[in-house]
């Protein structure tokens, strides 16, 4: 089964369209080094929670949106050294921290083992 990296960030609306540019530069990145596929999904209806939610986990202010993604890959050990490569990409090193469209502190991220895929 495959393995998936996911992401959930707070992105400034006015920052749309480089949020998009960003995405589609790492999309490639993680194609070249073994990903299947990318999925960048911007919040269209993320209700507020009770007691969690999306908005509150990545501390959404009034003019941000909540961003959605997933990378899936083949295998961990694939994932993994896509990663590594990934790491040592000229591409990734020369974007830099300085460059994203988005407060990365605020950026949730895990790996995960499918159990189901249908």
């Amino acid at each position: 089964m495959t393995y998936v990296d996911g992401y959930m960030l707070a992105v400034p609306t006015a920052n749309k369209a480089a949020y998009k540019e960003i995405a589609e530069a790492f999309a490639s990145m993680f194609k070249d080094h073994g990903a299947l596929s990318v999925m960048e999904c911007w919040g269209d209806d993320v209700p507020d929670g009770e007691i969690t939610s999306m908005r509150k986990a990545v501390l959404l202010k009034s003019d941000e949106a909540v961003v959605f993604s997933w990378v899936i890959w083949p295998s961990k050990t694939v994932r993994e050294d896509g990663m590594k490569k990934m790491m040592d990409d000229e591409r990734m090193t020369a974007m830099g921290p300085e460059g994203m469209p988005f407060d990365g502190k605020r950026m949730i991220m895990g790996s995960f083992e499918s159990i189901l895929e249908a």
